[in-house]
């Protein structure tokens, strides 16, 4: 945990280098998006480049968890580049330029922060929520639901937190937290009707140290597609009780998978440097080699 001091917090950076520099960045991509410029720059449109918008997005969450700051600029300039090629590819389709987007985003923080620009107070960080939410209701007054603006490309989980954050400032929520554990029983009990012929599920131990079974596919279109909308149901829960305790669900995905993901790694690393492959290697010796992995981790 680095040491912050707190002083030196709200430094305004030099605005005629910042200037210069934001400058400079926007004619860079305006020249690589020229007739003369870069033709795989000049091809893109504001749909194509979405995916590339995302995998930075995703790059610099990396970059974080390294706790690399060389790394984290890095990351950051390729979001703010995504940022500025948007508005550049949108300038020249003859819908907007970067100035609106500065303008509006400085407008819309000024706006949802009166307790700092206004004559509003917030003590706490529930009511700097509450200053937002309100501010943000009367800009989109138009929406015809609370559910509108949470955008359909959002990862799963975190778009099911936002749906379930939103419906409960309305009130919609259960009254206390505990209770989606029987909600999540209820669904995974659901899932379990549709996945074993007598709608239980078998008593095993989580162990490796059993006979491999064979998994079997679900030929079935119908009972196939009931299987998905009650294993999204327990995911959709999952995500809720994430919420309800201030845990972001995507993050902790993201983490367990890296967690997953080292541990697996450091048993193709001792395997390896044992001469072997790991596809030669039993499961037995490679539960050992992850919960050796895992003990490391814990020292």
């Amino acid at each position: 945990m680095r040491e912050l001091d707190p002083s030196r917090f709200g430094a305004v950076p030099d605005r005629a280098a910042v200037a210069d520099a934001f400058v400079r960045l926007c004619e860079t991509i305006a020249k690589l998006r020229s007739p003369d410029g870069c033709p795989w720059d000049r091809q893109q449109t504001l749909s194509s480049i979405k995916p590339y918008t995302l995998e930075e997005t995703y790059e610099l969450l990396a970059a974080i968890d390294s706790d690399d700051d060389a790394e984290i600029c890095e990351e950051l300039g390729d979001v703010l580049l995504q940022v500025v090629l948007d508005a550049q590819i949108a300038k020249d389709e003859g819908r907007f330029d970067i100035l609106p987007v500065i303008e509006g985003i400085t407008a819309k923080m000024i706006s949802r922060h009166p307790h700092v620009f206004g004559d509003a107070e917030a003590s706490s960080a529930e009511d700097v929520s509450t200053h937002w939410d309100n501010a943000k209701r009367e800009e989109k007054a138009h929406r015809d639901s609370v559910l509108d603006g949470i955008p359909v490309d959002l990862p799963g989980l975190a778009r099911a937190a936002r749906i379930t954050k939103k419906a409960a400032r309305v009130g919609y929520d259960f009254p206390h937290r505990a209770m989606l554990f029987a909600k999540l029983e209820e669904e995974v009990n659901e899932l379990a009707d549709e996945l074993f012929h007598d709608g239980r599920i078998p008593q095993m131990a989580a162990t490796v140290d059993a006979e491999r079974t064979p998994d079997t596919g679900i030929d079935d279109p119908a009972r196939r597609d009931r299987i998905e909308g009650e294993l999204g149901d327990v995911l959709f829960v999952i995500a809720n009780i994430a919420r309800r305790w201030g845990i972001n669900p995507e993050e902790a995905l993201r983490r367990s998978n890296a967690k997953f993901e080292r541990r697996f790694r450091y048993i193709e690393d001792r395997l390896r440097a044992q001469g072997r492959d790991i596809r030669d290697a039993s499961i037995l010796e490679m539960e050992e080699l992850y919960q050796e992995g895992k003990r490391r981790e814990s020292r």
